[in-house]
């Protein structure tokens, strides 16, 4: 696989077809024996907390509606081939060309999760979320997935006890004393 020269790409979609896109894109690319030059394609995510008929909880929403995020070695000839897929209306960039993001860009949208993470952390422990959108919640580990970079939660959220799943670099230990 050539990961070194891959860079990430946007594309843009009609709305609601993400998901189509992407599974699109992998037979595309399966299709013209290009899986080669494919790293991943993703459509970033976010928990949000939803109410509906009084209650409350926690459903993962697109982050960036209408786009779908591709790293790959990309070349000229791939073009055609990815603008002509179904449901994607073309690149991000000028006049429809590709431009990959920068290293700031994937940074701050997530795209790519730190190479080191704490995982030290134990079940039982107190932590604050660092990142996304319960930033500043504290919380204990309910459960733990090293392998995976993942871990459970729960936090205090509208006077509710709620597990939650995140990644490791989202969460750092918290030194604080909760009240209760």
């Amino acid at each position: 696989m050539s990961i070194e020269n891959a860079k990430w790409y946007v594309l843009h979609t009609y709305s609601g077809y993400e998901n189509m896109v992407k599974d699109n894109l992998l037979l595309v690319f399966k299709k013209n024996d290009l899986l080669d030059k494919l790293v991943e394609i993703t459509i970033p995510m976010e928990d949000v907390v939803e109410e509906k008929n009084g209650k409350r909880k926690i459903v993962q929403r697109r982050m960036m509606p209408c786009y779908v995020f591709v790293k790959m070695d990309y070349n000229n000839d791939m073009w055609h081939i990815i603008t002509n897929t179904r449901g994607v209306t073309g690149f991000v960039g000028p006049l429809g060309r590709p431009l990959p993001l920068t290293d700031e860009e994937v940074k701050r949208m997530h795209l790519e999760k730190p190479a080191t993470v704490v995982t030290d952390f134990k079940i039982g422990e107190t932590v604050k979320i660092i990142d996304g959108s319960l930033e500043g919640f504290i919380g204990t580990i309910d459960a733990l997935d090293v392998a995976q970079g993942k871990c459970k939660v729960t936090v205090s959220m509208f006077g509710r006890l709620t597990p939650v799943e995140l990644e490791l670099y989202q969460i750092e230990r918290a030194d604080v004393v909760t009240e209760d």
